[in-house]
């Protein structure tokens, strides 16, 4: 991952990144945002990062996937459909130049937004 610790925005963070990867950051970030409309965007971690209720989702571009955290509450909702992917407790990855898997995402982040704003702890 190149390394990003002065970006002060999404936007910034994006721009870092090769033109085909940012194509795929944009679509990632375009479907948290279409599944939490009142999430607001911010840099934490180093990372975009959507808060709602605490912190929501983030994600992170690297040379070869797009990572994704949804919190280990998120990961164990959805464990059988992300079994074809690389993961870890938290985080999940979603290699580049495979399409992303949208409804997939989608539900995840609604499950989370539904997850925060019941107030229950998302560490």
């Amino acid at each position: 991952m190149p390394s990003r610790p002065t970006a002060g925005s999404i936007d910034e963070y994006i721009a870092g990144f090769p033109p085909e990867t940012q194509v795929v950051l944009e679509e990632m970030r375009a479907l948290i945002k279409a599944a939490a409309p009142e999430a607001h965007e911010t840099i934490s971690y180093a990372i975009p990062t959507f808060d709602l209720n605490g912190h929501l989702v983030h994600f992170a571009g690297f040379a070869r996937h797009v990572g994704f955290y949804p919190a280990p509450v998120g990961m164990e909702a959805f464990k059988e459909e992300l079994r074809p992917f690389k993961q870890g407790k938290g985080s999940v990855q979603f290699p580049l130049g495979q399409p992303l898997p949208a409804a997939l995402i989608t539900r995840m982040v609604e499950f989370r937004v539904a997850h925060n704003k019941e107030g229950v702890s998302n560490r």
